[in-house]
């Protein structure tokens, strides 16, 4: 099969202010243009919405609390010897600590089943 390069929607407008511009449609450059203004600058927003926002202020609580305790823990380990974390669901703490461990600022370490969890050297 031949390597084929994905069109993007920026290609096809690109290829519709061409034709436009050969057939003498202004209208259709201006319009094709405009949705290409509109894709780059979708494309370089990167706010953080407020969950987000949340979820790295519990990410810095978590690596705070992983550095007190001093020890591997499991999740409900870290719940229970935790205030700040108790009333957050472990599918949440679990779901953090995964985006950590891709970061490598946590180390995952699986016994028996048991995952534990510390802060990366």
């Amino acid at each position: 099969m031949a390597n084929t390069k994905k069109v993007t929607k920026k290609d096809l407008f690109r290829e519709v202010i061409a034709l436009a511009t050969e057939n003498g449609r202004q209208d259709l450059v201006d319009f094709a243009k405009h949705e290409i203004e509109l894709l780059e600058s979708k494309a370089g927003k990167t706010t953080l919405t407020a969950t987000q926002k949340e979820n790295e202020n519990i990410k810095a609580t978590i690596l705070a609390e992983l550095e007190r305790i001093a020890t591997p823990v499991t999740i409900s380990d870290l719940q229970a010897q935790s205030l700040a974390l108790k009333d957050f669901s472990n599918q949440k703490i679990s779901a953090l600590l995964k985006q950590l461990v891709d970061t490598k600022q946590v180390v995952k370490v699986t016994d028996k089943k048991k995952s534990y969890f510390s802060i990366a050297d």
